[in-house]
């Protein structure tokens, strides 16, 4: 049987899309496919459950599970595989004929996050794809959230930040959302919505995080030892030499993973004196760096022989990041300390090296350089915050 594959283009002209209410100031502009991941490159997948984010509430899974959205690995096809609904789909669809305008799913955030951009991917739905989608979102404290009805159809509350986009077959389709009335705002809460049914695969909104205030009963002069470089304290890996196996923001998730496919990992490197390098800017900037955790779990046959971790000094209202190649780097760790396999190296203590010059100054970045190549699950770097 011929599947008909329509183009947005086409969609456009068979689906009426609802009317926007976009505020004049927002700014939304498509991101060709090819220039999805290199484009959010230096950004956070906010809707990922590896950092918390799970579904509140839904108008309807009948097919597929909405959980499925948020599932931070790409989905997949099993061609011949049905269920008692029909055929088995890795992510969330809906019934047919839905005489609503749309169907809808509520994700609560692991973290507050500032959105900078949309993914809508049908991967492997074909014929049954969602033919256009919007997303709208909601800041909500745990005490507002409580008796506010954000996890019901009528709540109105929200947001847009995507007005309705019409979306393809099979394919990763994306969107910057930019203008004041979205890029000074923070969310907690968003609603998908789907126009009028079908099958979404995965939903990614890019952004970063915003750190929690200290609670109010810390003293200033008794800070806690927090993780700088963690992506729920707004952590971003924004730059690195290769990542052919593991990207580099698996780098700064919680927890220490489930496999070798959460870490970074580069190609084997061929040339004599080769290295591969990452920079990560800190979600938290701090007056002093306490300890680095640098954890090659998993990574065995694959990990580096060895690492240089060093960090980026500057001025305390400075937010230019810096160039792999900038000659100001200050080592955070004595030497080229060796790697082991499936290792959480701890360096800290004597461990690390103290700079003299730190008055009006705050650590931005880490860099960190695996000799020559390899894998690493982890890179932590803890501090008190300024």
């Amino acid at each position: 049987m011929e599947v008909q594959s329509l183009s947005p283009e086409t969609i456009q002209d068979t689906v009426v899309l609802p009317t926007a209410s976009t505020s004049l100031s927002l700014m939304v502009t498509p991101i060709p496919s090819s220039l999805i991941d290199s484009t959010f490159s230096a950004t956070t997948n906010l809707t990922t459950t590896v950092l918390g984010a799970h579904v509140l509430s839904f108008s309807d899974e009948y097919f597929a599970s909405a959980s499925n959205l948020l599932t931070p690995t790409p989905a997949v096809r099993k061609p011949g595989v049905y269920v008692h609904t029909g055929a088995w789909y890795d992510g969330w669809e809906t019934r047919r004929h839905n005489i609503k305008e749309f169907d809808w799913v509520v994700v609560k955030l692991g973290c507050v996050g500032v959105v900078q951009g949309v993914e809508i991917d049908t991967a492997h739905f074909n014929g049954n794809e969602a033919p256009a989608a919007g997303l709208d979102g909601c800041f909500l404290t745990e005490d507002a959230e409580k008796g506010s009805g954000v996890e019901q159809e009528g709540y109105k509350g929200w947001e847009e930040i995507l007005p309705p986009q019409p979306c393809g077959p099979s394919q990763r389709q994306a969107w910057t959302v930019k203008g004041t009335s979205i890029s000074e705002k923070v969310f907690t809460h968003l609603r998908l919505k789907m126009y009028p049914d079908g099958g979404i695969a995965r939903l990614r909104v890019y952004g970063s995080a915003v750190p929690p205030p200290l609670p109010e009963t810390v003293v200033r002069g008794q800070l806690p030892l927090e993780e700088l470089s963690s992506a729920l304290n707004g952590g971003v890996a924004i730059s690195c030499s290769d990542q052919h196996f593991g990207v580099k923001s698996n780098l700064l998730l919680p927890g220490r993973g489930k496999d070798m496919g959460d870490g970074w990992e580069t190609a084997r490197s061929r040339t004599k004196g080769h290295t591969d390098w990452v920079i990560c800017r800190l979600g938290l900037r701090s007056g002093s760096i306490e300890k680095v955790v640098v954890d090659t779990k998993d990574f065995r046959g694959n990990f580096p022989r060895a690492v240089k971790v060093e960090g980026w000094l500057a001025m305390k209202d400075d937010t230019a990041d810096p160039t792999v190649d900038a000659e100001a780097w200050v080592p955070l760790i004595k030497g080229e300390p060796p790697c082991a396999a499936d290792t959480e190296h701890i360096f800290e203590g004597q461990d690390l090296v103290t700079p003299t010059e730190l008055e009006g100054k705050a650590w931005t970045h880490v860099k960190m350089t695996i000799i020559p190549d390899g894998g690493v699950k982890r890179l932590r770097v803890f501090g008190k915050r300024l």
